[in-house]
């Protein structure tokens, strides 16, 4: 089997296991809560996104690993990590606080969605072997990065003020 095909197929059960997840354990919980401690709890996933910064760093992925995809891939989860570690911090001034998941949100799910495409781009599938000590990322984190987006984007939509009883 080529490192395209089982790149590929992991990726895929990756969304598939977190899905699972989140139909049976994750959604239900968020919907337990108020709708700012459900973003909030969305935020504290999101705040770890500086890991990112590990595709540039020599010797945990591989030396061929595309620097187009490495850096912007990087800094991305960086900027969205900052963004999401500032939202918790304003979670008490709820403008800002709503403000800042807004941003966290849109910035994360563009970062994703680009690095997909970087990715595709310069063949990276094929040459996922490059990722070294960082394969786990994109084949277990991204996904749950990518569907607690969309639960995000859910729930703004969708607003509650008080959990139901």
């Amino acid at each position: 089997m080529s490192t395209e095909l089982v790149f590929q197929i992991q990726l895929v059960l990756g969304y598939a296991a977190w899905l699972l997840c989140l139909g049976a354990y994750i959604l239900p919980w968020l919907k337990s809560m108020e709708s700012v401690e459900a973003h909030r709890a969305i935020a504290m996933l999101h705040s770890f996104r500086f890991f990112g910064l590990v595709f540039i760093v020599p010797g945990v992925v591989g030396s061929n690993l595309p620097s187009s995809f490495a850096h912007f891939a990087a800094y991305g989860d960086l900027a969205t990590g900052l963004l999401a570690m500032l939202a918790l911090l304003t979670v008490r001034m709820r403008p800002l606080f709503w403000l800042f998941v807004v941003a966290f949100n849109l910035v994360g799910t563009a970062d994703l969605i680009l690095n997909y495409y970087h990715a595709i781009a310069v063949g990276l599938p094929a040459q996922a072997g490059e990722f070294g000590a960082a394969y786990a990322i994109p084949i277990i984190y991204v996904p749950l990065l990518m569907i607690t987006h969309g639960v995000a984007f859910t729930l703004l939509m969708h607003p509650r003020a008080k959990a139901p009883s």
